[in-house]
């Protein structure tokens, strides 16, 4: 694990809080706020991720200019308005350079917008508070380049100097462009692992993480940037160790979420704390060790239980529970469930972490059909599988893919081999755009359960179409 301490320099400059944009919030919670963009967004076909963390940014100026998306979904919302209306600073100001014409300011060799229109993800602003405005662009080239072949966007041009004589330490001290760049790279990361899965990523995220921990090395200006650097570090190694978890890669996994573990109790981060048991819950569920799914999952709640998020403390109900299936306690399992959907009805708060945007009802559901399944009550397990998949945003393609596995091995194992092969069917659809072992494992188990079906109606063309696929890398 790496070290850091905050060093002494001059102080960096702070933001000027947006309180244009404060004003058009009005009586609405940054959560209620955040979901009236997102809705916004979708009125004119753009697609947004944004969330009560962003819209506190955006509120305490630490994002001077959103990216067009942003733009257009503000000026959607706010017609007649302009950037400057809204509170934020002009473009060319941010940049550093010369105004563009009108023409010319979308024009191809537009820096600031390199990601593949195609692509609805969202792209988060930078918090553009640099003074290097070269900088800013490389940061933004390097997070904002889109596909699955780029995802795990590199880390590297941070614009860190390294001096030979430093043994190989960063010898500029972080500011808050660095903090913002690693927490941008955890938002892609999660991002496109939920519509690619994690095959195709993992490999790419081990130079980010390396970056990040020199980054602490290297230390802070302030100890505000430190604790971002932290939190980001850690939360870092844990999406790089779920992309590992979601590629059958178990050991290194587990090596990610104890580094994450270990940086939040070095910050004293309770918020980092539980998402990293939580992940140990789930990875320890999955790797066949559910005493201790059950005890990471509690410690979760421990830390967790002082943050406030409801939501938070339902999604760790469902882990407990989890571990609970996999003793085959029933009545643990079911009580785990109780909590989870009591808290999950509490609603979600300012409170929630950023990092939970994925829980809604649709995981709810596709968790709980995962108890079921464990513990062999296949009816109830498809019931809810279905649910998930019914309730769940089509963009995210790897949950999508999921809860058509879940499903499809369900029914197989409940005796409905016609309807387990329509749900492996429109699960293979999706694989094109997904790279997940996980799923590819489940297919592999449902194909087994289903060949002594194969007279039945589908049953052939699934086995057959699945047996044509190629083997995962």
């Amino acid at each position: 694990m790496a070290s850091s301490t905050v060093t002494s320099a001059q102080p960096e400059r702070p933001p000027r809080p947006n309180l244009a944009f404060r004003r058009l919030r009005g009586k609405r919670s940054p959560a209620e706020f955040a979901a009236a963009v997102r809705r916004a967004a979708r009125e004119i076909g753009e697609r947004v991720s944004c969330d009560a963390r962003y819209v506190g940014r955006v509120e305490a100026g630490e994002i001077r200019c959103p990216n067009y998306a942003y733009e257009r979904v503000f000026l959607h919302m706010f017609p007649g308005r302009t950037l400057t209306d809204l509170g934020f600073a002009p473009r060319s100001s941010v940049r550093g350079r010369q105004a563009r014409s009108t023409s010319e300011s979308r024009g191809a060799g537009e820096p600031y917008e390199t990601y593949d229109t195609r692509d609805t993800h969202d792209p988060h602003d930078l918090y553009e508070t640099h003074d290097n405005n070269e900088e800013s662009d490389v940061l933004r080239r390097a997070f904002m380049t889109s596909g699955a072949t780029v995802a795990a966007a590199s880390l590297g041009p941070l614009g860190l100097a390294f001096d030979a004589a430093a043994a190989g330490r960063p010898a500029r001290r972080a500011g808050t462009g660095e903090a913002g760049a690693l927490e941008e790279a955890v938002r892609r990361i999660r991002l496109l692992d939920d519509r690619h899965g994690a095959d195709g990523l993992y490999r790419r995220a081990a130079a980010p993480l390396r970056t990040a921990y020199a980054l602490l090395d290297a230390g802070a200006s302030r100890q505000a940037t430190a604790d971002r650097l932290y939190t980001g570090a850690g939360e870092l190694a844990i999406s790089v160790g779920w992309l590992a978890h979601d590629s059958g890669r178990f050991d290194d996994a587990r090596s990610h979420y104890a580094e994450a573990l270990a940086t939040a109790r070095m910050n004293g981060d309770a918020g980092l704390e539980a998402h990293a048991f939580c992940n140990m819950a789930f990875l320890a569920r999955d790797a066949g060790r559910p005493r201790e799914a059950v005890r990471a999952a509690q410690a979760a709640q421990r830390a967790a239980r002082p943050l406030g998020s409801a939501r938070l403390m339902s999604l760790l109900s469902l882990r407990e529970a989890g571990g609970w299936a996999g003793l085959a306690d029933r009545v643990g399992c079911e009580q785990a469930l109780v909590r989870a959907q009591t808290f999950f009805e509490r609603g979600p708060s300012d409170a929630d972490p950023e990092w939970m945007s994925f829980y809604g009802e649709a995981e709810l559901e596709g968790l709980e059909a995962q108890c079921w399944s464990t513990l062999g009550d296949w009816p109830r397990a498809a019931r809810h599988a279905r649910r998930a998949g019914d309730l769940q945003d089509p963009h995210f393609t790897r949950n999508l893919a999921l809860y058509s596995a879940e499903l499809a091995d369900d029914l197989a194992r409940g005796g409905r081999p016609d309807e387990a092969a329509g749900a492996g069917m429109r699960c293979l659809d999706l694989l094109g755009e997904v790279q997940s072992s996980r799923i590819h494992t489940m297919l592999a188990g449902t194909a087994r359960v289903l060949l002594p079906h194969r007279r039945a109606s589908g049953v052939s063309t699934f086995l057959d179409r699945h047996g044509a696929l190629p083997r995962p890398a």
